[in-house]
This record gives structure tokens, C-alpha cells and sequence, in this order.
């Protein structure tokens, strides 16, 4: 890992109307429009939509080096995340994200180890950890 602090370069480009396109050095690039609740056409991926994909994306990711670090053998994880937007005190933001993580271990595999990792990784999500919105973990472990 690369010393700390570390940068993340995005543009973005659009016009009066239509997509907007994300770019990023080495990477491919992002169309983006609002989603359905701000009048867009809710087939493309929406500034809330990406919050939300970064916080379930994090979750996994964090977990990999979570469950390695404890030894933890699994071998799916499969993550679903809901953002709530809403408007407080005049202001619209992200109010929750409830993150439904369900891992699949080996049958041999203590459940409440998993449950403990699931809820390090939680509580180390550096996406999570720089929003003000609460975060709930469901977590299920599933042994086979």
C-alpha cells in the first residue's frame, strides 16, 4: 500500500442536457444521468446510485482484508445496500444505508466468527466512515 494520503482524480463532462461522462486515467468510462425521482430517465447509473454501489463495494473489499487477517476461510459474500435520501432541515442528504451481507462459509466454519468479522469489516468501510449517515449491517452467514 502507497503512503498515506492518497489522491483520486475524477472529471466529469456534460452539456445542458443528456449524460454525463465520468473519466478516470487507465480506467473506462461512466455515463451517468439523474435517476427516476429527479426526473431522469432511471436507466443509467445516478450520483446516488454510485454512493450507494461505493458503500456495498467497500464492504466487500474491506472484508477481504478483514477475513484474511483473522483467518477467516469463505467463499462468497454477496452484498445489497439501500441509501435513503431525504430532506432535513432544508437540506437533501443521505440519511441511512442499510447493507444486507450474505457470506457463505465452509460447514466447519464458527458462525459467530463470520458474524464478528462482518461487523469489523463494517465498522472499518473508510466510504461509510466519511459519511454522516448511519450505516446498519444484516448480516447472514450461510454454512456449507
Amino acid at each position: 500500500m502507497q503512503e498515506f494520503p492518497h489522491s483520486y482524480d475524477v472529471s466529469a463532462s456534460g452539456s445542458a442536457s443528456g449524460t454525463i461522462t465520468l473519466t478516470a486515467a487507465n480506467m473506462p468510462a461512466l455515463q451517468s444521468a439523474p435517476p427516476e425521482q429527479f426526473g431522469g430517465p432511471g436507466d443509467q447509473w445516478s450520483p446516488e446510485h454510485l454512493l450507494t454501489a461505493a458503500v456495498a463495494d467497500c464492504f466487500i473489499l474491506t472484508f477481504r482484508a478483514v477475513a484474511q487477517a483473522s483467518k477467516l476461510e469463505w467463499t462468497q459474500l454477496d452484498v445489497t445496500a439501500q441509501g435513503t435520501l431525504d430532506r432535513v432541515e432544508r437540506t437533501m442528504k443521505f440519511t441511512a444505508f442499510n447493507v444486507t451481507a450474505t457470506l457463505t462459509v465452509p460447514s466447519d466454519t464458527d458462525p459467530a466468527k463470520a458474524e464478528r468479522v462482518m461487523e469489523k469489516s463494517e465498522a472499518a468501510c473508510m466510504i461509510t466512515n466519511s459519511l454522516s449517515a448511519e450505516t446498519h449491517l444484516h448480516a447472514k452467514v450461510i454454512q456449507v
